[in-house]
């Protein structure tokens, strides 16, 4: 059983490492703060002080770092080891071109780099049910299915290096859209006097029941929906619903003299997310 590492434990990186903690191959773990390993070695894992340390120990490392430029300095420091066979997997959100670069320096010497972005926040790493958006090869992934899944509950591989990173881009992307619509939906609240409390609760209760902005996240293409398609009549009824109730709401802006660009550009654009040309 290949001994693991994790370099980075932090808000969701310490989550993350717990769930190692009885890994059989032992866990070895590095943080800039010394102190951040201390419950970790309490609990029987090995602390060392450098990247270069973890990786001449450990076969398969995990990277919650940051940023690029200290997801490429752990990167240094595990090529320093001069070790082969060494998975190094990052789990910081990077540009996935770093990904690429870090992958073709570290390949001559045999140490294989894993994109493997992490979603679901300090709440999934607790329960062990992140999900993993993963880039690299088949061999590297494969090694790096095992530990992930004390972490996670899903592991996706999306294809070579950089391919996680891509995938994680666009799942953000939805998250911190969907973060400007639910301001500018609780400024419409504000101004018509809804208590927000209560519409908070609302939003999450029945988010919870439809699956959200991610309910519409089934079609494997975004080319216009064919009228054959079987989804075309459930998305044609969504769309038609959502034009009238956004209609409705910046008819409602109107009147409280309220201003709502997302809302609008969202009108102008929710044909296009259902897959109906305008």
């Amino acid at each position: 059983m290949d001994a693991v590492g994790f370099i980075g434990l932090g808000n969701i990186g310490a989550p993350m490492a717990g769930h190692l903690v009885d890994w059989p191959g032992g866990l070895v773990v590095c943080d800039v703060r010394p102190e951040a390993c201390e419950p970790f070695v309490a609990k029987g894992a090995r602390a060392v002080a450098t990247p270069t340390e973890v990786a001449a120990e450990a076969d398969v490392i995990s990277v919650m770092v940051r940023d690029d430029a200290q997801v490429e300095e752990v990167v240094d420091g595990v090529l320093a080891a001069g070790r082969s066979g060494v998975v190094v997997a990052v789990h910081s959100t990077i540009a996935p071109e770093t990904a690429e670069r870090l992958a073709e320096r570290a390949a001559p010497a045999g140490v294989a780099i894993v994109d493997a972005a992490v979603t679901g926040g300090p709440m999934g790493a607790a329960e062990g049910k992140l999900a993993v958006l993963v880039g690299g090869d088949d061999e590297a992934v494969d090694r790096c299915r095992e530990p992930f899944g004390r972490w996670a509950g899903r592991v996706e591989h999306f294809g070579p290096v950089g391919s996680g990173t891509r995938a994680k881009l666009a799942r953000n992307l939805v998250t911190y859209v969907s973060y400007v619509a639910v301001g500018e939906g609780l400024r419409l609240a504000e101004a018509a006097g809804v208590d927000l409390h209560r519409l908070g609760e609302v939003i999450r209760y029945s988010d919870a029941l439809t699956g959200g902005p991610g309910s519409i996240a089934v079609r494997r293409t975004t080319a216009p929906l064919a009228d054959d398609d079987p989804l075309r009549p459930p998305f044609v009824h969504g769309y038609e619903l959502g034009e009238k109730d956004l209609h409705l709401a910046l008819a409602l802006a109107d009147e409280l003299d309220l201003d709502l660009p997302v809302t609008r550009l969202a009108l102008g654009q929710l044909g296009a997310a259902f897959g109906i040309p305008s």
